[in-house]
């Protein structure tokens, strides 16, 4: 039985906006700052384009990155602290989604839960523009990497914050192995957007509903609402 709904919570990286944009400022800084020390530039820039390819799960691609190309005697280091302290001043949402959440932030309170380095989603969220519309914001990784998503978690802080019962929460995120299965562990109803890395992704586990992007998701569930 679908409950009323009191309150959405949101996905951050490709299903708010696309999370190869920030990328690709953030490559260009390590490579910039790599070639400060002797590395060709544009090849890192083409290696790390190349591993990030292979998928964001694996981890390490600064380093891949450099070994792709033979600079085997460079320090991580400062690559890793230009990737983290790459701050855009503008990031795109994407196409009609600032508008979307204005009209749902209008109806229901809003939370935002995300993985990844607070410092690096925090500068994100502020370039993006969105601080405003969100009640309740919660990186996963202030409570440790262990309870990165899928972990319940994040989930159950985001909504103790709302202070409003799991059941009447809906999440709205990418990927079905993260985003929905979390959501769900912790007692919210989850609906899938088909954008960003994972957009090809199997509905498994299935959310609720599966629409196209951000914005089909929050207009579907702004005929379930009413205004505050």
């Amino acid at each position: 039985m679908i409950q009323p709904i009191r309150a959405v919570c949101f996905d951050l990286d490709d299903t708010l906006y696309p999370q190869a944009s920030w990328l690709a400022g953030a490559w260009d800084a390590v490579a910039t700052t790599a070639a400060h020390g002797g590395v060709d530039k544009a090849g890192l820039r083409e290696a790390l384009n190349a591993c990030a390819a292979q998928g964001s799960d694996g981890g390490r691609i600064i380093d891949r990155a450099l070994a792709l190309i033979g600079a085997h005697r460079v320090e991580v280091g400062p690559l890793v602290d230009a990737f983290r302290s790459y701050a855009p001043e503008h990031l795109d949402l994407y196409a009609g989604a600032g508008e979307a959440l204005t009209r749902i932030a209008a109806c229901v309170p809003l939370g935002l839960i995300s993985d990844g380095d607070p410092q690096i989603q925090r500068t994100k969220m502020t370039a993006l523009g969105i601080e405003r519309l969100f009640s309740v914001v919660v990186w996963s990784d202030d409570h440790g990497r262990e309870h990165r998503k899928p972990d319940p978690l994040p989930f159950q802080v985001a909504v103790g914050a709302l202070g409003v019962p799991a059941a009447n929460v809906v999440y709205v995120g990418d990927r079905p192995a993260k985003d929905v299965a979390g959501a769900v562990a912790a007692g919210l109803a989850a609906i899938r957007v088909r954008t960003g890395e994972w957009a090809s992704a199997r509905d498994d586990p299935r959310a609720e509903q599966s629409c196209a992007d951000v914005v089909e998701a929050i207009n579907a569930l702004l005929t379930r609402l009413e205004p505050r």
